[in-house]
């Protein structure tokens, strides 16, 4: 399914393979915002690591016109990432079930140097 820009702006969640295609046609970034153990541990190759803890949602380097698809190990903090995100007026949705959710989807989940991962 192709969603218009104006429908991107409304979605507030999506699924792990939606959130691929998003990413894969240019259309989102993946923003992980777990800690840095967590990162390391196991993270989606095309993520862009910003932990939730260093996030200044003001920052105009987060104004780009790329939808954000924010992504946690459940989703419960990349939830509270978008709500900050979209209310400093930034195109966000979450990636629901977060990691967790991802790797259950057989998506690919890899550590640091590109070998295998987890998710912790």
């Amino acid at each position: 399914m192709t969603l218009g820009v104006g429908v991107l702006e409304a979605v507030r969640e999506v699924d792990p393979l939606e959130a691929r295609g998003l990413v894969g046609s240019g259309a989102a970034v993946l923003l992980d915002v777990r800690e840095d153990d967590e990162w390391a541990a196991g993270h989606a190759p095309e993520a862009v690591h910003l932990p939730l803890s260093a996030v200044d949602f003001g920052d105009p380097k987060l104004m780009g016109s790329q939808l954000l698809v924010v992504v946690c190990r459940s989703g419960r903090r990349s939830a509270l990432a978008v709500e900050r995100l979209r209310a400093a007026g930034r195109a966000a949705c979450n990636l629901r079930g977060g990691m967790q959710a991802w790797s259950v989807a057989g998506l690919p989940v890899t550590c640091t140097g590109g070998q295998p991962g987890t998710v912790i």
